[in-house]
């Protein structure tokens, strides 16, 4: 767990790395997040199912990557297989995820500029025309599954490079919960319904009574409308990176 000096207080819940960054940015803010993972991320072992998309490259189009995780693990194992097919375009959801991707090289990459999510990314012109194209999605085990569904409808083929899997750490909820009690959380960020329930299962009993007295931040409405999100008493819909969430904290006021 990390704290900053004074402000509103922040729960971050996504993998720890990413939550660290985040609360940096937060904390030069003015806010004061707490570092607590619900969930982190591993590669998974090579399999045949990875093993055949990756042999699928070289002749597809276009490649997706769902986050700048994907974009971590995913150019791991494909760079592992031998060089980037030159011709394979690649596209990302989020400014995140972009900035992942030209930081590994690639010069140009297709992203949505106004909506950060999967349907942002469909709604390119470039996404649009994709019949009898192969295309490459790049993510972690399971997930939703508009991407593919939308793409087929398009008549493309489509396949998941499934390069890495969530689960849920072993974080410690006693100081977070300590601190909770004393009045310096106001606020979760969370970016998944798995995130989230996640985090309520590693505060066990304590979670309902203090949830019931918190704001959630979730970036979809889907999240928002979740079981675990009905927990808190009061849930908003704001953008994930540091500058919407920070937007959205200053509405906030620390009960005193």
């Amino acid at each position: 767990m990390n704290a900053g000096q004074g402000g509103v207080g922040v729960v971050l819940t996504r993998p720890r790395r990413d939550a660290e960054r985040l609360a940096a940015a937060l904390s030069d803010a003015g806010f004061r997040p707490f570092v607590f993972p619900a969930l982190a991320l591993e590669p998974v072992a090579t399999n045949p199912a990875l093993e055949a998309a990756l042999d699928l490259l070289p002749r597809a189009t276009l490649a997706i990557f769902v986050s700048a995780n994907a974009v971590e693990h995913g150019l791991a194992v494909a760079r592992g297989a031998g060089p980037w097919p030159a011709h394979v375009r690649v596209a990302g959801i989020g400014d995140a995820t972009a900035a992942a991707l030209r930081n590994s090289g690639f010069d140009h990459v297709i992203s949505p500029r106004e909506r950060h999510d999967s349907d942002g990314l469909l709604d390119l012109a470039e996404l649009q025309s994709v019949r009898d194209e192969a295309i490459i999605v790049f993510r972690g085990e399971g997930g939703r599954e508009r991407i593919k569904d939308v793409l087929e409808s398009r008549g493309a083929r489509v396949t998941y490079a499934e390069c890495y899997r969530r689960v849920r750490p072993q974080t410690d909820p006693v100081p977070l919960v300590a601190a909770w009690r004393r009045g310096e959380v106001h606020a979760v960020s969370a970016l998944s319904t798995e995130t989230l329930a996640n985090f309520l299962a590693l505060l066990g009993d304590a979670a309902m009574p203090l949830a019931a007295s918190t704001t959630l931040f979730a970036p979809h409405e889907a999240i928002a409308a979740s079981k675990p999100a009905q927990a808190f008493a009061d849930v908003r819909v704001a953008p994930a990176d540091s500058v919407g969430l920070a937007a959205a904290l200053a509405a906030l006021r620390p009960v005193r």
